[in-house]
């Protein structure tokens, strides 16, 4: 295998899903720490549009004496309602259920 120079990664484990109990290497960021949004593209066999398993990283565990945390593992979470888009603080909100904004004034 070539050297990667400075990209890092880790062995982080996956809970739940198709991936279960799978260990895969994860490339980790500037701070040490992997992505919190791990996305799986899975092909159709049928030639349709591909499947897209969402994990979610949660602790791994924390130690008995002082409460470090250990590390990172990633969870499935088949619900996801993420986007993948920024959230930034000015961007506009998702629409209200009745397509009105909320009244503030009262």
């Amino acid at each position: 295998m070539s050297d990667t120079g400075a990209v890092k990664s880790e062995p982080t484990p996956f809970e739940g899903g198709p991936m279960d109990g799978r260990v895969l290497p994860v490339l980790v960021g500037a701070t040490g720490q992997p992505p919190k949004i791990y996305r799986i593209p899975v092909p159709d066999p049928a030639g349709g549009p591909d499947t897209v398993l969402v994990y979610r990283r949660v602790p791994r565990g924390h130690s008995r004496r002082l409460g470090i945390q250990q590390g990172w593992k990633y969870a499935y979470d088949p619900d996801s309602r993420d986007t993948g888009r920024l959230k930034w603080p000015w961007s506009k909100p998702d629409a209200t259920p009745g397509g009105k904004p909320e009244n503030t004034d009262g």
